[in-house]
């Protein structure tokens, strides 16, 4: 089967692909509690229409690509509580409903805009934990058992239309390998890969990058690579490692300038006070061509990236 590039399609045309926001820290901010283990995959069963206002405010702000609420949405997860297979599958592939719906809506409203994206989000093994892993990458499970685990959340996604998927806040290299191993069962899916990482120069769990970018590079359905999930201050120098390695589009979409406590499960201001559109001369300098925002970020945040970009 052919791959379609969606990424270079719209790269073809804009230096700057703009992806969207935080969802489940803006789904706090609108009043939802997720102090839980799914995180924001509780939304999809408890309140979905708001899922959706926020994907359409962020197309609203200019946002080209939607990243779809199934970060934490897995069989394993809802198993917890009481859902079976089907249900789960259901609830994933409502995280794509909405998106589309949320684009179909925005894109009857201003027929002028060009193609809008939706990738569905393949959260890392370590969110399921819910314990701060994804940003240690301190856990195994042999290849086999990785790739059950993530094997029916991206069949949902791809069999519910998304254009690609992301492969998000990975920080252990194991679990890289896995979902790129995995992919070959679904070979008409692109798909970008972000990290969590312990340096410029290192994912979280202390693979070089150097031999992260390497596997990533051997795999045709990988259209982008970067960094997700990470302070604003470490995304230059990495951004210039991932450059030097790579002809690849680089992908990057931080944090606000706050910082997370994975144990207090809370947020603190960072006394620099800057944003992401301060710092998006520098990562378009890098290299960065998928520009966006993570935890704690907002439309005014993208709509902010939008006004320097177009």
């Amino acid at each position: 089967m052919s791959l379609n590039n969606p990424v270079a399609e719209i790269l073809k045309h804009h230096a700057t692909l703009v992806l969207d926001g935080a969802l489940a820290t803006e789904l706090e901010a609108r009043g939802c509690d997720l102090a839980d283990s799914l995180w924001s995959a509780k939304v999809l069963m408890e309140n979905p229409e708001l899922i959706y206002q926020v994907h359409y405010d962020y197309f609203n702000a200019g946002a080209q690509c939607a990243i779809t609420a199934s970060y934490q949405a897995t069989p394993q997860g809802f198993a917890t509580r009481g859902l079976d297979a089907a249900q789960s599958q259901a609830l994933i592939r409502r995280s794509v409903e909405l998106a589309a719906r949320a684009r179909a809506d925005y894109l009857a409203q201003h027929p002028q805009r060009e193609k809008l994206l939706i990738a569905g989000s393949v959260g890392p093994y370590g969110a399921y934990l819910a314990d701060g892993s994804e940003y240690r990458g301190d856990y195994q499970l042999p290849q086999a058992e990785m790739m059950d685990f993530h094997r029916p959340r991206i069949a949902t996604l791809v069999a519910a239309g998304v254009d690609l998927l992301a492969c998000e806040t990975l920080p252990s290299f194991t679990e890289i390998k896995a979902l790129v191993a995995l992919l070959q069962e679904f070979p008409s899916t692109p798909a970008w890969f972000s990290f969590t990482l312990r340096d410029s120069e290192h994912l979280s769990d202390g693979t070089p990058l150097s031999a992260v970018v390497a596997l990533l590079a051997a795999s045709p359905q990988v259209v982008a690579m970067g960094i997700n999930c990470i302070a604003l201050e470490s995304v230059t120098a990495a951004l210039h490692t991932l450059n030097a390695l790579t002809a690849l589009p680089l992908v990057v979409y931080p944090n606000s300038g706050e910082h997370y406590d994975a144990s207090s499960k809370t947020w603190s201001n960072d006394a620099d006070g800057c944003s992401l559109s301060d710092k998006l001369p520098q990562w378009q300098a890098a290299g960065a061509k998928l520009i966006g925002g993570c935890c704690r970020t907002t439309p005014a945040d993208i709509a902010a990236i939008v006004k320097c970009c177009y």
